[in-house]
C-alpha cells in the first residue's frame, strides 16, 4: 500500500530504541510534511553520523579523523578517577552536571545479572589501561549505573573485575530515584549523586 522508500524508512527506523512500526510511520509522514530545504538538512544530518565511529580508550563516539574522544584527549582530565557507565546517554546526562573530573568507560547495556563478552572485553582493555597508564591501579573507579534491582546486580558481577584495580570503588550515591534512568536525570541531581557517591 505503501510507496516503497516510504516503507523501507518505517522498517529501518521501526528497529531503533522507543521507536516502533507506528512511531516509526508518525516520523515518516512527518518528514514528508518538512519543505524540501528542511528535509535534505535532515538527510544531511544522518548521514554525517557515518563520520563517527567508536573512541578506543573508553568506546564514546568521537570523528573518526581524531585518535581519541574529546574527553579522553582533554589533558585537564584526571585519569586516575574513571566513572563506568551502562550507555553513551548516561555519559552525556553526568557530563551536563559538570562535576566530574575523571575519565569514562561506557560499559555497554547487559542483561540482567551477567555481564556478555563485549562488556567482558570492555573491563579487560580498562583493566590493561590501567596497568600501563597507571601502574595497576586507579585512584577510584565510580559505578554509575542506574539504582535499579538491574544496578544492583550488575555492581554484584563488576566488583570482582574492579575491585583490584582501585584503591576505591564507589557508585552514586542517593538522589537518582531507584528504578529511575540516568540519563533522565536533573543536572542539579546528578550533581548530589557525584558528589555525595560512596
Amino acid at each position: 500500500m505503501l510507496p516503497r522508500p516510504l516503507q523501507n524508512f518505517i522498517d529501518i527506523f521501526s528497529r531503533l530504541p522507543s521507536l516502533g512500526p507506528r512511531q516509526a510511520r508518525r516520523l515518516a509522514f512527518h518528514l514528508l510534511s518538512l519543505d524540501e530545504g528542511t528535509l535534505g538538512r535532515v538527510g544531511k544530518a544522518v548521514g554525517e553520523l557515518q563520520k563517527l565511529d567508536r573512541c578506543p580508550r573508553c568506546f564514546f563516539v568521537k570523528e573518526k579523523e581524531e585518535k581519541l574522544c574529546r574527553i579522553c584527549r582533554n589533558p585537564k582530565r584526571d585519569p586516575r578517577i574513571i566513572a563506568i557507565v551502562m550507555k553513551e546517554t548516561d555519559l552525556v546526562s553526568l557530563e551536563s552536571a559538570g562535576t566530574f573530573p575523571g575519565r569514562y568507560l561506557i560499559l555497554g547495556e547487559s542483561r540482567i545479572g551477567e555481564l556478555g563478552t563485549g562488556q567482558k572485553l570492555r573491563l579487560k582493555h580498562l583493566a590493561s589501561l590501567i596497568h600501563k597508564e597507571l601502574g595497576g591501579k586507579a585512584a577510584e573507579i565510580i559505578v554509575a549505573v542506574p539504582p535499579s534491582s538491574e544496578g544492583r546486580l550488575l555492581m554484584e558481577e563488576l566488583h570482582p573485575f574492579i575491585a583490584p584495580l582501585a584503591e576505591r570503588v564507589t557508585r552514586l550515591a542517593h538522589g537518582i530515584p531507584t528504578g529511575g534512568e540516568i540519563e533522565f536525570a536533573d543536572e542539579e541531581t546528578l550533581k548530589n549523586a557525584l558528589l555525595g557517591r560512596r
